[in-house]
């Protein structure tokens, strides 16, 4: 045998390097917060960096726990949630902001003559979701407004928006880039208060995070897959019309409304909240985390390992991440 065809059968008696696999939790059935993730899959950068990625399947339990036990590598989570379960010690790291601005509101009808401020809401009837945050910054919102931040609440969940709609409550809260869109094409009159403009402090919505035990364990391993879902979320604030049909695509039918997905994608780069203009998609802003934490605290929503409330504020450096980013 030649030595070039002996020097090539040699390389194919060798075994193929595996592609490491590794699992992301959603934080919610699929939606354009999750497009960079899509589009890193359905472009191959995630292949190209050595690695089998499965988007887990939506389930009843949060992306933060799937996380912190080791059932899930990485997950997508709400920037909320994550700074609650990091507060009582769960095991996990945020890696990159997804999204790098608020997009959350406080809304209500149009058409409504009696709202014309926040100071308005007292004693009005509030469609939530069940959570702590909500109370505390809807509170803070009309008691800077100088009201009493006392008001009426219905947990409804996703119903909230319809039971607006009908006129069953007064106001709720929605993402701008997602439900307030979709408001639009319904054809639905909105106004809003936005929270910056009422004492609270702007912050990453959605970041991409990481358990932290793996992530100390699998240092290559977890940069690789972050600058390749990094990529992902470049590429859709770059080109968001073809990003939202990559997302439609491998979305497998759960995305039924396109002209939803591409109007969201429109909005999250016109609102500029997937990129901030001289710097990296993803990069973590230490005073906006710094900041959200401490609104957290003072309004009591920051618990321990044991359900107390904390009565200093913890130390965050630890909480974050930028080392994994491309610059």
């Amino acid at each position: 045998m030649k030595p070039v065809l002996a020097a090539f059968a040699l390389l194919l008696a060798l075994p193929v390097q595996a592609a490491e696999k590794l699992t992301v939790a959603l934080d919610w059935t699929p939606n354009t917060n999750h497009v960079g993730l899509y589009v890193a899959l359905a472009r191959g950068w995630f292949a190209d960096a050595g690695l089998d990625v499965e988007i887990l399947p939506y389930t009843d339990t949060s992306s933060g726990t799937l996380v912190a036990t080791g059932v899930a590598e990485f997950g997508i989570l709400s920037a909320v949630g994550f700074h609650s379960q990091r507060s009582m010690g769960a095991d996990m790291t945020a890696v990159m902001a997804v999204v790098q601005h608020e997009t959350g509101r406080l809304v209500f009808n149009g058409e409504r003559e009696d709202i014309q401020r926040p100071a308005d809401l007292d004693g009005l009837t509030y469609a939530g979701f069940g959570s702590a945050w909500e109370n505390a910054l809807i509170s803070s919102i009309i008691r800077h407004d100088g009201g009493e931040g006392t008001f009426e609440t219905v947990t409804l969940g996703t119903s909230a928006y319809e039971a607006l709609a009908n006129g069953s409550v007064d106001f709720t809260l929605e993402v701008s880039t997602w439900e307030g869109v979709n408001s639009d094409l319904l054809g639905r009159p909105q106004r809003w208060f936005s929270y910056a403009d009422y004492g609270v402090p702007d912050q990453h919505t959605t970041f991409l995070g990481g358990n932290a035990d793996w992530l100390a364990a699998n240092s290559a391993t977890a940069g690789a897959f972050v600058k390749a879902a990094q990529r992902g979320y470049a590429f859709a604030a770059d080109n968001p019309h073809e990003a939202a049909d990559l997302l439609i695509a491998g979305a497998d039918g759960m995305l039924s409304n396109p002209e939803l997905v591409h109007a969201s994608m429109r909005a999250l780069v016109d609102g500029g909240f997937l990129k901030d203009p001289g710097e990296p998609v993803g990069l973590i802003d230490p005073e906006l985390f710094t900041g959200i934490t401490g609104f957290l605290f003072e309004a009591g929503i920051l618990r321990d390992a044991d359900g107390d409330v904390h009565e200093t504020m913890p130390d965050v450096s630890g909480w974050y991440t930028n080392r994994y980013l491309a610059d």
